[in-house]
């Protein structure tokens, strides 16, 4: 079993590469305005490339991974409905503003696919990679749909043409495609893909860290805290009483706790802000919940996965 401390040190890479991004950009010529267009071409172009990539390498076994998948599923299926569940809660419904929430309930199940795989790997190993990218696979169609139907119903948007256009949801359809029937990267291409598929994860890390902003969290509180308890406290639980309860391996362990553990989507902000919602607002909750990621992460993964 890894110490606390190792997992701590496994997670330093990627953090020191999301507070170069946030130090490059507060203090460098290089400021938010050349981040925005870095995120778009990381958002729209490198990851998913990384995402198709990932989901093909490996023959992708149902029947082996089908207790995992069932685990993340009902993972995401619990923090949308915690999530939903916040402005009707009695002691915080005069606090909630429903459409703050509805912006910014993305927060509470939505993950940093970026930290996802770059982690992986040196937690679990190959198959720990290959895992977390079925994970990705199944779990961003779902939490997308969770974080796009509030926005949608709350503004009178059209559901199905929000989901049409999410790169995430586009290029997880085309891995899992891809792998069901067989099909693999040429040789002569895969290279290339690979190289973008490392490229994809540090400037996706960096955008993380040049998007973080501290504040607009004021006239919010209780929203803020309530969702980010559900991101870093509440969801590594369930994820521990799902892997016990579905006798997860210890792999599979490992990469569920990984994914409940990790801060939320950098591309909450973006998604709010492009519907119409208060961007500043869900960026703030970004800031803290990467920062808080340095917390819920060992947590997660040496705490709680000490005890299975």
């Amino acid at each position: 079993m890894l110490a606390l401390v190792n997992f701590a040190e496994l997670l330093f890479p990627d953090f020191s590469l999301i507070l170069a991004g946030f130090l490059i950009c507060r203090y460098t010529p290089l400021d938010r305005p050349v981040w925005e267009q870095v995120e778009g071409l990381v958002y729209y172009v490198l990851f998913p490339v990384l995402l198709v990539q990932s989901i093909l390498k490996s023959p992708l076994d149902i029947g082996a991974t089908s207790s995992l998948i069932g685990a993340g599923l009902a993972l995401g299926a619990a923090g949308i409905a915690m999530a939903y569940a916040v402005p009707h809660l009695p002691g915080l419904r005069k606090y909630i503003d429903a459409r703050e929430h509805a912006g910014a309930a993305q927060v509470a199940f939505r993950f940093n696919s970026y930290i996802a795989l770059a982690m992986s790997e040196r937690v679990a190993g190959p198959q720990g990679l290959m895992l977390i990218a079925v994970l990705i696979g199944f779990c961003v169609p779902v939490v997308n749909v969770g974080a796009v139907w509030p926005m949608a119903r709350h503004g009178g948007m059209h559901l199905g043409s929000a989901l049409l256009r999410n790169p995430l949801i586009i290029a997880t359809t085309v891995g899992l495609t891809g792998n069901f029937l067989g099909l693999k990267i040429p040789g002569f291409m895969e290279q290339s893909f690979t190289r973008i598929g490392a490229a994809s994860l540090a400037l996706g890390l960096m955008t993380a860290g040049a998007g973080m902003q501290f504040g607009s969290l004021q006239r919010a509180k209780a929203l803020a805290v309530s969702l980010l308890v559900i991101r870093h406290v509440a969801s590594p639980l369930v994820a521990w009483g799902l892997a016990h309860a579905l006798q997860l391996d210890r792999t599979q362990t490992l990469v569920l706790l990984a994914y409940a553990g990790l801060p939320t989507a950098a591309s909450c902000y973006v998604l709010a802000a492009r519907m119409g919602y208060n961007g500043a607002f869900v960026a703030a909750l970004v800031t803290i919940s990467t920062v808080l990621g340095l917390a819920s992460l060992p947590f997660s993964l040496g705490v709680l996965g000490g005890f299975r």
